[in-house]
């Protein structure tokens, strides 16, 4: 089969890290929660074991905020420490998902937002017909039948892979697959560079 081209291969111009900008809020924060509260230099140090000056500078952005010196302050002023560093909200984990045509029919929706080393694909197999047109390239193919039947053809093994089975294999060996009963067949593939394999993970089946 022809892998499917990324889309997430494009990437846009590094940009200044968002981290910065939460940092360079936490300064005005701490003042603004030590104001509050009513307390004072050396009221906070007292109580956090922070040194003024540590505090001074770290309220007028001198000095750098640090997990150890956040903690005893969210514990004085009795705060979560998101209060502290303002953490963003986390963003619409949604993936948009975008159907693109396979080059021998078909259709793949990439699962994955960003370049990585392992690439996830939806991909719905249709009849290819019956003569297999091997093909090779790198890297290493992790392929789950979500619906349907598939028919896989490695190197000597002609196979079919019913819902709930899966199969693994280096893309460097010959291979092949369709719709193995003429029906589209849904398929999850993880998709990863050479030498990378998947692990996966199952709960042993209970022998009582």
């Amino acid at each position: 089969m022809d892998t499917p081209p990324d889309p997430a291969s494009d990437t846009a111009p590094d940009s200044p890290p968002a981290y910065r900008a939460v940092l360079e809020e936490v300064a005005p924060r701490l003042r603004r929660l030590r104001a509050k509260r009513g307390l004072t230099l050396a009221e906070l140090s007292d109580a956090t074991g922070i040194s003024k000056s540590t505090l001074s500078r770290l309220e007028s952005g001198q000095r750098r905020p640090s997990l150890e010196l956040l903690l005893p302050l969210a514990g004085a002023y009795r705060v979560p420490l998101d209060d502290l560093v303002g953490a963003p909200e986390v963003g619409d984990p949604r993936v948009r998902l975008t159907p693109h045509s396979l080059p021998n029919g078909g259709t793949f929706v990439p699962l994955t937002r960003s370049p990585g080393p392992l690439q996830a694909y939806k991909m719905v197999i249709t009849d290819r017909g019956s003569e297999p047109d091997l093909r090779t390239h790198e890297g290493y193919e992790w392929l789950y039948v979500l619906d349907g039947r598939l028919r896989l053809v490695l190197a000597e093994h002609d196979l079919v892979l019913r819902a709930g089975e899966a199969a693994e294999f280096d893309t460097r060996v010959p291979h092949w697959f369709t719709s193995a009963d003429g029906r589209p067949v849904e398929v999850l593939s993880l998709f990863g560079r050479q030498g990378e394999r998947m692990h996966v993970r199952a709960k042993p089946r209970s022998t009582t």
